[in-house]
């Protein structure tokens, strides 16, 4: 049998960066929105006309593709001729089917606009049109949030991701200084090549003395070792408690951490939208356990007019709604789900721009008050976070907002269960969640 082969020329949409343009498209795939139930059909965050004008806007405007590439993608007078939004519209078309392919993305029908649509008897074009919308998938989550980390660590100004990972890293002892002598009180994390050469130098130092004499075997030859046995020729060094020395290091402490995020109405309101970024944390903190610290364990709650937790697998598809906000229901929410966890360390991390205004009645009810500080909702919750305390679980508080009845209520919290309270903004978020994080993971012991 004959084969003709022809030089390998490669895919034309090789040139198309397909991790730069999912970072590009990262505000879109962790959106929010504001599930109000009054959204026009097709202004869905997650509908596949979105997804195809976000392409376009990384295309045209985004930097992603040169204008020489764009020209030999669509031609030179793509640009003039009359078929240039269709040219356009196709190639937009090849490039989330690539994104597909590559387990990015994935479809699924859109049941809600299509049944929009036929009630308001717009059934489509060609009459039968089935609207879809995109879903990202766990490698799009996984890879969001590794970069989410890379940048964030980035920003701290030094990273740690060049580390190799084992199991090992999760908890003990990682050596990084040179070592001492033993102190009464130090722990005994022996460095036993130093302790033997202290013994060995302490030896030759004292070779004068009968007990520690050059020793020769039976018949007279070559001088024994140190400390070595005249009969067998076996080494013996006695080690003695000035001998002993300690390897300087870093302990790694497992940790269980609990991140409560806020999705009451105003995490989006007044034109900022505070959730995406919260997203970015929790995938970044995910990323970071997971390659650092494989031995913690990250929970994630979400809490407004009650409280749930959620797979990470599905915070990108959480949107903040018309809830209040009740602090005390994912406290203990997030409290049981830590007193599971045997671990060194336990802690609560607590996302929120607004003061408790809603609690869950003993009969199920919810009782909602947003005016000012509801002396029946803070009491309450100030009894959880005392249990919280009881428990041994750190609560510490991201703030996005400076309300004086939230600052009133955070400095509270923290001083009850000894945490901090920082004020950050969606674009610092990140960097001090992560640096609180780490800062507890180690402590120097000697």
């Amino acid at each position: 049998m004959k084969f003709r082969y022809s030089k390998f020329t490669g895919d034309d949409l090789d040139e198309v960066d397909l991790e730069e343009l999912l970072s590009r498209l990262s505000d879109l795939m962790l959106s929010s929105g504001f599930d109000d139930g009054y959204s026009m059909p097709g202004e869905d965050g997650h509908s596949m006309q979105s997804l195809h004008d976000a392409v376009m806007e990384a295309l045209l405007n985004g930097g992603l593709l040169s204008d020489e590439t764009l020209e030999r993608l669509l031609g030179k007078d793509w640009q003039t001729s009359e078929d240039a939004e269709a040219k356009l519209d196709e190639l937009i078309r090849r490039i989330i089917e690539k994104l597909q392919h590559q387990g990015y993305l994935t479809s699924s029908p859109d049941p809600e606009r299509d049944r929009e649509r036929r009630e308001g008897g717009r059934p489509g074009i060609g009459g039968a049109e089935q609207s879809f919308k995109f879903e990202i998938t766990d490698k799009s989550l996984d890879f969001l949030g590794y970069r989410a980390l890379r940048d964030l660590l980035g920003s701290i100004g030094k990273s740690s991701l060049g580390r190799h990972d084992t199991r090992e890293m999760a908890t003990g002892v990682e050596a990084s200084g040179a070592p001492k002598r033993y102190e009464f009180g130090d722990t005994m994390n022996l460095d036993a090549s130093a302790t033997i050469l202290n013994a060995v130098s302490r030896a030759r130092s004292m070779g004068s003395d009968p007990d520690r004499v050059v020793g020769s075997d039976p018949a007279g030859a070559n001088p024994l070792p140190l400390g070595s046995d005249p009969k067998t020729g076996s080494l013996q060094i006695n080690v003695d408690y000035e001998d002993l020395m300690v390897a300087q290091g870093e302990y790694q402490s497992s940790c269980a951490t609990v991140l409560m995020l806020d999705c009451s109405h105003s995490m989006i309101l007044y034109g900022e939208d505070r959730f995406t970024p919260a997203k970015r944390v929790a995938l970044a903190l995910a990323n970071l356990i997971r390659l650092q610290y494989p031995g913690d364990a990250l929970k994630v709650v979400l809490f407004h007019d009650s409280a749930e937790e959620i797979p990470l697998s599905q915070l990108a598809r959480v949107k903040v709604g018309p809830y209040y906000t009740n602090t005390r229901e994912g406290l203990r929410l997030a409290r049981r789900l830590l007193e599971r966890q045997q671990k060194d360390m336990r802690q609560i991390v607590m996302i929120t721009d607004g003061k408790p205004s809603a609690l869950t009645r003993p009969d199920g009810r919810i009782y909602r008050n947003a005016f000012g500080l509801d002396p029946f909702i803070v009491s309450e919750t100030v009894a959880e976070v005392a249990a919280c305390r009881n428990a041994g679980i750190l609560i510490n508080t991201f703030m996005l907002a400076r309300d004086y009845d939230l600052v009133s209520f955070v400095r509270k919290v923290a001083e009850i269960c000894h945490g901090k309270a920082y004020f950050t903004t969606p674009r610092t978020l990140g960097r001090y969640v992560l640096m609180d994080y780490m800062d507890k993971k180690t402590r120097t012991v000697h």
